[in-house]
């Protein structure tokens, strides 16, 4: 895939996004020949976006895009990490923390200041083995990350992170830089005060929360600022539906989903099943149909995940299910859907 010079109409193109944080052992190991694997496939399948990040594993998923994309022309992909935490290396860190296994002997510190985001970026290059990222996205500056620190944290990124990314365009070493957070909030907050190029925003546009829809995606919208919609299952309840075949409690957020949620689910699989569409197809192409949303990003650890996405994301869909998803107020009426006039999805 020849991406265009224009990152925007790149991310658009790409088929789906394919997320890091499984291939930085999240929740179980993979190993380097696995993960690889499934980037490499990605690849060939005309996936062109791909997301990182240092807290994935403590460097591991960046340092296995590194593996993968070593010999692969630079202009076949995008590719975005994240701003926000410095790894130092403790030979007695944890080898499992923050729900990720097996992980580098690093810890974390949060530093979201203009010399630390660019010591960060110098060293997720080195970890990627890539001479330029493309996206730069300030990593996690909400306040369910940080508490009661989070105005100090907020305040050292807008005038650390900010201005040193800002540079970094205008040198050229980053193509464009923003957000990757999973709050409406705190985005709303950053338009207030700083310009933008990219928001990653993980779960807030999904068929179950479009918390994002009344103020921010307009707003992005507005001040041509690209959406990148992460988490499009929620982590889990999505893909699985509201009755997990293996019995297990369906997840959403991270956390067992509550009872609103599971409700609103199993009313959505409902007309899924009236239509013969399955749950997870609409789940990866509803975020697409808004304006702002220049691509949809999602985890695989395996081949067969990867090709299971990919014939979501290309699956037809009738016009009348997303018309019925409406009528029953199972979406938002004023979401775009697939097929509308000002979509950006085909029906």
């Amino acid at each position: 895939m020849n991406l265009d010079a224009d990152w925007r109409t790149a991310l658009r193109r790409s088929p789906l996004g394919l997320g890091g944080a499984p291939l930085g052992n999240l929740y179980r190991a993979l190993s380097d020949a696995g993960a690889v694997g499934v980037i490499q496939s990605a690849l060939a399948e005309g996936v062109g976006y791909f997301d990182t990040a240092p807290h994935y594993g403590n460097g591991r998923s960046e340092q296995r895009f590194g593996m993968a994309l070593r010999d692969v022309t630079r202009e076949r992909f995008l590719l975005s990490t994240k701003v926000g935490r410095l790894l130092e290396r403790d030979a007695d860190a944890p080898r499992d923390e923050h729900g990720y296994v097996d992980v580098l002997p690093f810890v974390q510190h949060y530093d979201y200041s203009y010399g630390g985001t660019l010591r960060a970026l110098d060293a997720s290059r080195e970890r990627l083995r890539l001479a330029r990222i493309d996206i730069a996205l300030i990593h996690d500056i909400d306040a369910a990350t940080h508490g009661a620190s989070q105005p100090r944290r907020f305040r050292e990124a807008m005038e650390g992170a900010v201005p040193a990314l800002a540079r970094c365009k205008a040198e050229g070493a980053i193509r464009a830089f923003g957000l990757g957070v999973n709050d409406v909030q705190v985005c709303l907050d950053t338009l207030a005060i700083v310009d933008i190029d990219v928001i990653l925003l993980a779960g807030r546009y999904t068929l179950a929360d479009q918390t994002a829809l009344p103020m921010l995606l307009p707003e992005c919208t507005r001040r041509n600022v690209a959406v990148i919609a992460g988490g499009p299952f929620n982590s889990g309840i999505l893909a699985t539906g509201a009755r997990p075949r293996d019995g297990s409690a369906p997840y959403f957020d991270y956390a067992p989903a509550p009872p609103k949620v599971l409700a609103r689910v199993g009313a959505i699989e409902t007309v899924c099943a009236e239509f013969g569409v399955p749950l997870p197809a609409a789940a990866l192409q509803f975020p697409r149909a808004h304006p702002a949303v220049v691509n949809v990003l999602v985890g695989a650890r395996s081949h067969a995940e990867l090709e299971t996405n990919l014939q979501f994301a290309r699956e037809s869909i009738p016009a009348a299910f997303w018309t019925a998803l409406r009528e029953r107020d199972l979406v938002d009426r004023r979401a775009p859907l697939p097929g509308d006039p000002h979509s950006t999805s085909p029906a």
